[in-house]
C-alpha cells in the first residue's frame, strides 16, 4: 500500500523512503527508489532530464502520492520549499514584504529576518516586478525560511541565473545549513556546483544509479556513464570540507553495486 505516514518515537530520519516507485499514466517515473536524509545533512540529487528528479521530490514532500513504496516523514516535520520558478504578473503592484506575508500574515521582523537569512535584507519595499533573477530566487528563500524548516527544499532554484550567480546561491544555502542546522535537499543539473557543496548525492535515472559523498559519485561508472568522462571538473570549484559526521547508523537495503558504493561512501568520511 502506498502511504505516507509520520514517524513518532525517536526520530532519526526526517524523510526515509522504500522502495518508492511513481507512475503516471502508465509511464513509471522513478521506481524500486531508497533514500534518507537527516537533520543538518544537505543532499542533491541529481540526473539528466526526465530521469525523474522532480517526480521524486514532489514524492517525498507528499505532493505526489508513490504507486508503490512508503514515504515517512518525522513527526511535526516543517518543510520550506523554494520552486524551480515561480510565475508573477508583472504588472501587479506587490512588493516583496507583501509577497511574504501570502497567504498568511508575518510580522515585519520575522520578514526581515528571513530576508537577511537569504541574502536579501533590503529587499522588502521593492516591488517584485523590479527584481533581478537572483534577487528573485532570494526572495523565494526567505520566504521558505519563513516557518524556520527543518528541511528546506530545493527544485532546481537557480535555473536562469549565471555561474557566479549559481555559486553564491549555493554559497548561501550551506551558510543557511551551519546557522539553522537545517538539512537541505536540493535537485539540480549544475554539477560543477552542486556536487562540492553537497554531503551526499544521489544519481538518479529513473531509479538510483549510484550515491553517496561527492568524490565518490563523481569516479562511479553509473555516473561517468551519464555525464561523461569531462565532469572530472565538477568538484574544482567549491569544496566542501566535511568536518562533520552525518551518520546516524543508518540500515538501508540496496542493490549489490548500492551497498558497496555506500560502504565506500562511508569509508570516505
Amino acid at each position: 500500500m502506498s502511504i505516507v505516514s509520520r514517524q513518532r518515537g525517536a526520530i532519526v530520519n526526517l524523510i526515509s523512503a522504500r522502495n518508492l516507485t511513481v507512475s503516471h499514466g502508465g509511464h513509471t517515473a522513478i521506481e524500486g527508489v531508497d533514500f534518507h536524509i537527516s537533520r543538518g545533512e544537505i543532499v542533491t540529487v541529481v540526473g539528466p532530464n526526465g530521469s525523474g528528479k522532480t517526480t521524486l521530490l514532489r514524492a517525498l514532500i507528499g505532493a505526489v502520492r508513490p504507486t508503490k513504496g512508503e514515504v515517512k516523514h518525522k513527526d511535526g516535520l516543517r518543510i520550506g520549499y523554494v520552486p524551480q520558478s515561480l510565475s508573477i504578473d508583472p504588472t501587479l503592484p506587490m512588493t516583496v514584504a507583501r509577497f511574504l506575508a501570502l497567504p498568511r500574515r508575518h510580522g515585519t521582523d520575522h520578514i526581515e529576518q528571513a530576508l537577511e537569512q537569504a541574502g536579501a535584507q533590503g529587499l522588502a519595499a521593492r516591488p517584485l516586478s523590479a527584481l533581478s533573477g537572483g534577487q528573485f530566487q532570494r526572495a523565494l528563500l526567505a520566504r521558505a525560511l519563513l516557518d524556520r524548516p527543518d528541511l528546506l527544499v530545493l527544485d532546481e532554484p537557480t535555473t536562469g541565473l549565471d555561474q557566479p550567480g549559481s555559486a553564491a546561491f549555493y554559497r548561501l544555502i550551506e551558510d543557511i545549513r551551519s546557522s539553522t542546522g537545517c538539512a537541505v535537499l536540493m535537485v539540480s543539473h549544475e554539477l560543477h556546483v552542486v556536487m562540492s557543496a553537497s554531503d551526499r548525492v544521489v544519481c538518479l535515472n529513473g531509479h538510483v544509479c549510484c550515491h553517496g559523498t561527492p568524490d565518490i559519485v563523481a569516479s562511479a561508472p553509473e555516473y561517468r556513464a551519464l555525464f561523461g568522462t569531462g565532469t572530472g571538473g565538477a568538484l574544482a570549484l567549491y569544496r566542501h570540507d566535511h568536518d562533520h559526521n552525518h551518520d546516524h547508523g543508518h540500515n538501508h537495503s540496496h542493490s549489490a553495486p548500492d551497498r558497496d558504493l555506500a560502504q565506500t561512501s562511508q569509508d570516505a568520511k
